[in-house]
């Protein structure tokens, strides 16, 4: 996951732990939604539909591998990319791209009126959506299941393609979801075939997007957006399992515990087998978190990612100072400070644990977190005399040259 520079065994051990901690909390996200979706769509229990997403997934990659599920990310990105921008132009045409018309409706449609040109409910205040926007931005390059696609490709050329092509991707949709979100509060909120009898939105937020689909072309842009969700979900879901998967079987198991002396059979078979525990614990832990807000979830998934793994890419790519030592020190204080404010953040401490108030006040940590990792992993490299770091710290002009002009890569 990191410079070649730096010894594995603790690199890896420390990859390993953040990637099952990131997978667990993200494939909670996922899982949630994957419910939600399923029990709208086919009016099952919602438990059921749970474990139906949770076996099928656990099939998909324990059978299908990497193959499997880089074909179904592919699939899920050009119909992902075509569904939104159709629904994102649909809703603009009826407005006749007037993008102020199209605003002063969803305002006059909302019952907090221009409140809702504000943050909205995830961000109460400037330092939480600053922290939210850190974690977004940082986050998204500490994703394992982003981070191990660049194993995937044939070479290093490739690689660098595959980014500016996936950026581009992500971009446009980006810009796409203001639309979307603004749409939803136009054309959903205030239409009462999709209000539950208690007076909430049938399926709760999490399926705001499948209701503008319905609002917007009736029930065969439905049925079209509904498989781009379930399709993204697993691609997501696989991912994120076999990231989990590859982490304990190549990083734990093969580096770690086997220093390099397994073969590639029983990577294989671990591999397998931990798919199969992380599907059964994702289905777990997806049922028990079924009323947790999944941009919620997701927002935690990115500051943990941005705390742990980010500072210490960045770092052993810029910076010839950083050793293994500080490597380890920064990644972990990112994952225990991350993991920690959010536990004693208002999220956990007074929602699920019923404290009268946080012992964190913010939300998402994000804008504290990153700091920290990235001092810990200054301090402790620059404290670090020993022999392995003047070594480290030797190869870091090599490593330089071919990460950013790609030489000797291939």
């Amino acid at each position: 996951m990191v410079s070649y520079r730096l010894s594995q065994v603790p690199i890896r051990s420390l990859a390993a732990t953040n990637s099952l901690i990131i997978v667990v909390f993200y494939l909670i996200a996922q899982m949630v939604g994957a419910g939600k979706l399923i029990e709208l769509l086919f009016g099952l229990p919602y438990v059921v539909a749970e474990v139906l997403v949770g076996v099928l997934m656990m099939l998909y990659v324990a059978f299908g591998g990497m193959l499997a599920t880089t074909w179904v990310q592919i699939i899920k990105a050009v119909l992902l990319l075509t569904g939104s921008t159709l629904m994102a132009g649909v809703i603009l045409w009826r407005y006749g791209f007037d993008l102020d018309a199209f605003f002063r409706a969803a305002i006059q449609n909302h019952p907090k009126g221009a409140a809702i040109m504000a943050p909205g409910g995830l961000v109460q205040d400037p330092v939480s959506a600053v922290s939210l926007g850190v974690a977004l931005i940082f986050g998204t390059a500490g994703l394992p299941h982003i981070l191990m696609r660049f194993f995937t490709v044939r070479d290093a050329r490739q690689a660098r393609s595959s980014v500016l092509v996936a950026t581009g991707a992500i971009s446009w949709f980006y810009l796409l979801l203001f639309i979307l979100g603004f749409g939803a509060v136009e054309l959903v909120g205030n239409d009462p075939r999709f209000k539950a009898a208690a007076g909430g939105l049938i399926g709760g937020g999490n399926m705001v997007a499948v209701h503008l689909a319905d609002a917007i072309g009736g029930s065969l842009l439905l049925g079209f957006i509904s498989a781009v969700a379930f399709a993204t979900i697993l691609a997501v879901v696989a991912g994120l399992t076999l990231a989990g998967a590859s982490a304990v079987s190549h990083d734990l198991y093969a580096c770690v515990l086997k220093r390099g002396q397994a073969t590639e059979a029983q990577e294989i078979r671990v591999s397998k087998g931990a798919a199969v525990v992380i599907s059964l614990a994702a289905i777990a832990l997806g049922i028990e978190f079924e009323t947790m807000n999944i941009a919620y979830m997701v927002g935690l998934v990115f500051a943990i990612a941005a705390s742990a793994n980010f500072p210490i890419l960045v770092l052993s790519v810029f910076w010839r100072g950083l050793t293994t030592r500080g490597a380890v020190a920064g990644g972990v204080t990112g994952l225990v400070t991350a993991v920690g404010m959010v536990v004693l953040g208002p999220g956990v401490w007074v929602a699920a644990l019923h404290h009268p108030a946080p012992v964190f006040p913010y939300e998402n940590p994000a804008l504290f977190s990153v700091p920290l990792a990235f001092a810990a992993a200054w301090i402790v490299s620059v404290l670090d005399r020993s022999r392995a770091a003047a070594e480290v710290r030797s190869a870091f002009n090599a490593q330089f040259v071919r990460a950013q002009i790609g030489a000797g890569a291939d």
